[in-house]
């Protein structure tokens, strides 16, 4: 594993937790708030960034997912809260350059201050939150159980969780959660 890159998993948070309201600037040029998606049945709130092997490796993943639940309610965003001075090509330009290659196709937001990440208490990329229509934490884990390789997924844990909300039920209680590398912290001044 490349030097800067701690394996962590993501942190437990309470299920029926409330989503953290967020107002952050889009890497091509707009800007989202939370309650920009009130109306959609799903919130998938995804802590992502371009360098993270974790998060190259579940890519196309994420768009299949985020193209499979379109039509039913589910609105995806990728926050991007590294600090991009010690990593650059997590700065808003190469995100943008990434989200258009990868066909992103959902708002990528950045959280240069990181008081979004803390908010959420996010420690890893990818972290996966999904709120239900009431933004109350449904889910929080993996995207599935095999990050590296997705020949080998015999259990879609993200998919099962939207299906559930789509349907108006509550994901399974056991719930694994995502790795990845940590998220990049500002250097204390």
């Amino acid at each position: 594993m490349a030097e800067g890159m701690a394996l962590l998993e993501s942190q437990a948070i309470a299920i029926g937790s409330t989503c953290p309201d967020f107002d952050l600037p889009s890497v091509d040029g707009g800007r989202f708030r939370r309650d920009d998606f009130r109306e959609k049945k799903a919130l998938v709130v995804m802590f992502i960034c371009r360098h993270c092997p974790y998060v190259i490796a579940v890519e196309d993943r994420i768009v299949e997912l985020r193209r499979e639940f379109a039509a039913s309610g589910v609105q995806f965003v990728g926050i991007c809260s590294n600090d991009a001075n010690d990593y650059p090509d997590d700065a808003p330009e190469r995100l943008a350059a990434r989200a258009r290659e990868m066909d992103y196709g959902f708002p990528y937001l950045v959280d240069e201050s990181q008081a979004v990440a803390r908010r959420f208490d996010a420690v890893c990329t990818p972290d996966i939150y999904v709120y239900d229509q009431e933004r109350k934490l449904a889910y929080h884990g993996r995207i599935d159980d095999s990050w590296q390789d997705a020949e080998l997924v015999t259990r879609r844990e993200l998919q099962e969780a939207l299906v559930a909300i789509v349907d108006g039920a509550q994901p399974a209680a056991d719930q694994s959660p995502s790795m990845g590398c940590s998220i990049k912290w500002k250097k204390e001044i």
